[in-house]
């Protein structure tokens, strides 16, 4: 049973940074429950205001809906309401009202919606979508805007008049004149997120328009980095944002821009590199190669050995 209202949920989101678990596999491609919850712990033991089980980096696209449910009941035993848990959801509508409901029944506080599979449709279609999901379920439902499911402020404004439970929208398109007429729209009706990869590299314009928090994928291998950078862009330190940008953020995106599907393989590289290997991706997406890995333990390790003699 959720513990968190859609309201409250979305006000905790906002308040600080969130947390997208990647999904462990073993070598056959099988869910590995108890490694998971390790992981999700070991994240807890961080300062988070939100744990997004089985959405983009925990490859819900891979997932089958019996196994996001698993997911996503593991995220809750290990959260015991410390902060919400927010689920996955997705594909065509009949699915992705399964999976809410599903998603429900097994704790969760809330829903990512993500982008129906393949299709595109109109304006009506995408509106028609979002409110049956919606309205499956008494959890609050955040938007992600991106790729085949980009709505308009005029479309989000008639939603939220509807479904009081639609209190997210997560922007992962990078139309800053489609951000600005929402927010301008919008205001605090709903709680903003950043979801371009890599949502770093985006976190300090976007404060500006009222998005006061973003998915840190990096936080899965680096969480105390991750928090002191999104701690210096709440500060407004722009000589530190910037610094980290160069030193890490820049380098680890022109890495992962060298293989399609890489947004989610170099989360898991970053994982094995720090000793807290997750197992492989699911195909088709495919893993760093040796050499890439090897690269990334050297991009890593840098960051590390600058932020110990910093502290010293």
């Amino acid at each position: 049973m959720t513990t968190w209202s859609p309201v409250e949920m979305a006000r905790s989101l906002g308040g600080g940074l969130l947390s997208f678990p990647v999904t462990h596999f073993d070598a056959d491609g099988a869910f590995v429950e108890d490694a998971y919850r390790a992981h999700c712990a070991w994240m807890l033991e961080h300062e988070l205001t939100g744990l997004f089980a089985a959405g983009g980096t925990g490859e819900f696209f891979s997932l089958t809906p019996a196994e996001v449910i698993t997911v996503v009941a593991a995220a809750v035993a290990e959260a015991n309401g410390k902060l919400p848990v927010i689920s996955g959801c997705g594909y065509g509508t009949a699915i992705a009202t399964e999976i809410a409901q599903g998603a429900e029944r097994a704790g969760a506080d809330g829903l990512l919606l993500l982008p129906p599979y393949l299709v595109g449709s109109s304006q009506e279609g995408l509106a028609a979508h979002i409110e049956k999901v919606c309205r499956s379920t008494g959890l609050g439902v955040i938007v992600y805007n991106r790729d085949n499911a980009v709505v308009n402020d005029e479309t989000l404004a008639r939603l939220c008049e509807r479904n009081p439970n639609l209190v997210g929208f997560k922007d992962g398109v990078g139309d800053i004149e489609l951000m600005t007429r929402i927010f301008a729209r919008m205001g605090d009706r709903l709680t903003y997120i950043g979801g371009l990869p890599t949502a770093e590299t985006f976190a300090t314009p976007y404060l500006t328009m009222g998005v006061t928090t973003y998915s840190s994928a990096i936080f899965n291998f680096m969480p105390e980095w991750a928090l002191d950078f999104y701690r210096a862009v709440r500060a407004g330190n722009q000589d530190e944002v910037m610094a980290q940008l160069k030193a890490f953020v820049l380098p680890y995106i022109a890495l992962r821009n060298r293989g399609r599907g890489y947004a989610v393989s170099i989360v898991k590289a970053g994982m094995r590199v720090v000793g807290r290997d997750a197992g492989p991706v699911r195909t088709p997406l495919t893993d760093l190669t040796a050499a890439e890995h090897d690269e990334l333990r050297a991009l890593v390790q840098g960051v590390s050995a600058k932020s110990v003699a910093h502290a010293a």
